[in-house]
């Protein structure tokens, strides 16, 4: 079992080397400019490493660079291999990252914490307390009852 160090320095270069070959070194159309990794993670025993990567387009653009990224897994894993220089070069698995759904589903909640938010302000700018300011009772007051 390698050290937690050792492996998130071969993701580290994984992530690297993978992003490099995409953007220079595979003719595929399918994996063009709008595939981008954002993370990798490798198991503990540096034998199968995980990419994560998103895609900016629609579903079918999607659809295409899942089944690039299928077909360049050899050439990409070669050129990890030379790269990292390890005895057993880790297998890769590429998943697509739910960062964009994520942070779209985010921000629509946000879109409607602010409107409930408009809505309560609207609602309350012209309306005054119940009763007094103040509520609380504070000592020296004369209408307060004393008998025990």
């Amino acid at each position: 079992m390698a050290d937690n160090a050792r492996a998130k320095k071969l993701a580290d270069l994984i992530r690297e080397v993978v992003a490099q070959k995409l953007q220079r070194g595979i003719k595929d159309p399918r994996l063009g400019s709008h595939v981008t990794i954002t993370d990798t993670r490798v198991t503990g025993d540096l034998r199968e490493a995980t990419v994560f990567y998103t895609v900016y387009g629609d579903d079918e653009d999607r659809a295409s660079a899942a089944a690039g990224l299928e077909s360049a897994k050899g050439i990409l894993r070669s050129e990890v291999g030379r790269a990292a220089g390890v005895k057993f070069t880790p297998t890769l698995t590429f998943v697509a990252d739910a960062l964009p759904e994520n942070a779209k589903t985010i921000e629509d909640l946000l879109d409607k914490a602010r409107a409930s938010d408009a809505k309560v302000r609207e609602a309350s700018s012209g309306a005054a307390y119940a009763g007094e300011a103040d509520p609380y009772r504070k000592p020296g007051d004369e209408d307060e009852d004393t008998t025990a």
